[in-house]
């Protein structure tokens, strides 16, 4: 697979690869090549992201480091035809690249690379999306189970979520057994008690956390407003917007002095999932 290919592939917007190739052209990559082997093994990977974000001086808006990155998920392409991983889910993995940036030019108003920090755990392939969720085989959290991870895109309608697990549940089994009878961990705002008197009772929210165990509440953590507004930690609430009934509610408790925070559950155990036809 070409470069090209791939930016096919995962969606990458045009601006993000006009932008990636005119920052690649500058780079060595042979010079690089211990910084991109590092960044594709589990063990390495963070320390080498690290070495190369140093070693990438003058990279403001981060092209030359998602234009290394991307060469490794082009690798990264035949590590998951050699382990019979399939291309659907190489492909809805790597799409974490075209999501972020976008996500990026929503809140900041242009459009930049600002997530490499942690797209190397795709590259390591420790992350990998199946269906509407991600899974982490590492989680950073340290719980001794396979780490789930919400996409801001994600359906989280109940036959959407058992499909993803049922399938995750399907390939740990195929390609680490040794992980496929663990339980799922999540740490998200998704699951904050706090937002349990804004659901209604047919809320696709509402059935996600009714899966999980709350073992931890985080009741301080504001990173919620990311994700629910697309604003930053530090956001004047007076200026968040209002668009939908969630939005509304958050932002009345958040003006009242109140806060959503955001909680750690494990999943509780569910009987055996059948697939939904889709």
């Amino acid at each position: 697979m070409q470069l090209h290919e791939l930016y096919q592939k995962i969606d990458l917007p045009d601006e993000a690869a006009r932008r990636a190739e005119e920052a690649g052209h500058t780079l060595d990559l042979a010079a690089l090549e211990p910084f991109l082997a590092g960044m594709m093994a589990i063990e390495t990977a963070e320390s080498a992201y690290r070495a190369l974000s140093n070693r990438l001086t003058g990279d403001g808006d981060h092209y030359a480091m998602l234009y290394c990155q991307l060469e490794c998920a082009r690798r990264d392409a035949i590590r998951y035809r050699e382990m019979g991983i399939g291309e659907d889910v190489f492909c809805a993995t790597m799409k974490c690249f075209s999501r972020f940036l976008r996500e990026c030019e929503v809140r900041n108003g242009r459009m930049f690379f600002d997530r490499g920090w942690w797209t190397y755990r795709q590259l390591a392939m420790r992350i990998f999306r199946i269906g509407e969720l991600e899974y982490e085989l590492e989680p950073p959290s340290g719980d001794a189970a396979v780490g789930l991870h919400i996409p801001s895109d994600a359906n989280l309608s109940p036959g959407a979520v058992d499909d993803s697990l049922m399938r995750a549940s399907q390939f740990l089994e195929s390609h680490w057994p040794e992980l496929s009878r663990d339980r799922f961990c999540c740490d998200s705002w998704l699951l904050s008690p706090a937002l349990r008197s804004f659901l209604g009772p047919d809320s696709n929210i509402l059935s996600f956390q009714n899966r999980f165990e709350i073992l931890r509440e985080h009741p301080q953590d504001r990173g919620f407003l990311e994700w629910l507004f697309r604003a930053p930690e530090d956001a004047d609430f007076t200026d968040l917007p209002e668009t939908t009934r969630l939005q509304r509610e958050v932002k009345r408790l958040l003006l009242a002095g109140g806060n959503v925070g955001s909680a750690a559950g494990i999943l509780r155990p569910v009987p055996e999932l059948r697939l939904e036809n889709r």
